[in-house]
């Protein structure tokens, strides 16, 4: 009997770290479902979601490894099943609000986080996760290869390609022609 009794109170300090471990992650989960989704309340259910299956899923994270990259990925995959589901287009009405407001009235700063903003939306789905992985959430490449299911290798390219078409976006080049232009080969 105090055997069992032991064995329960281990389990039970064993849920309560890995619950702390993940409202630990809670911040970082919302920064990249809002950076993936473009939309609060997109990211706001893309997390419950996360946290969701996570929770359903406990035993199959490794107790003692980063959590982070396990939750990463049930993101990634949650994210990726909901694209390939036709969805209603909403838009807030905030949204709607900014969207009509001439460029000249916002501030210049504002101005130039809304430009990378929509220029983050316009990457692929597949270069804007990479990307935000590795600068937002300061993964290591081989954490972002574990999270998305792909090769070190195709996450350096992905990445590559996505900093690229940002860097023409943002200095006006519209994406067109100069792909090549300035990549360098990195050792």
């Amino acid at each position: 009997m105090f055997g069992r009794t032991a064995r329960l109170q281990r389990q039970q300090r064993e849920r309560q770290a890995d619950e702390q471990a993940m409202l630990a992650c809670l911040p970082r989960l919302r920064r990249y479902a809002r950076a993936l989704t473009g939309q609060r309340d997109s990211a706001d259910d893309l997390v419950q979601d996360t946290l969701e299956r996570a929770w359903q899923k406990l035993d199959s994270w490794q107790r003692g490894s980063d959590m982070r990259p396990w939750l990463f990925a049930i993101m990634h995959n949650l994210h990726a099943d909901q694209r390939r589901q036709p969805a209603l287009v909403t838009v807030e009405l905030e949204q709607a609000a900014e969207a009509a407001l001439p460029a000249s009235s916002a501030e210049p700063g504002l101005a130039l986080a809304l430009d990378l903003e929509a220029a983050l939306q316009r990457l692929p789905a597949e270069q804007r996760e990479v990307l935000l992985l590795v600068v937002l959430e300061e993964m290591r490449y081989e954490d972002v290869a574990a999270t998305l299911g792909i090769p070190t290798g195709t996450v350096m390219s992905r990445l590559s390609r996505a900093r690229e078409r940002l860097r023409q976006w943002m200095e006006g080049a519209g994406g067109q022609g100069e792909a090549g232009a300035t990549l360098k080969v990195v050792k």
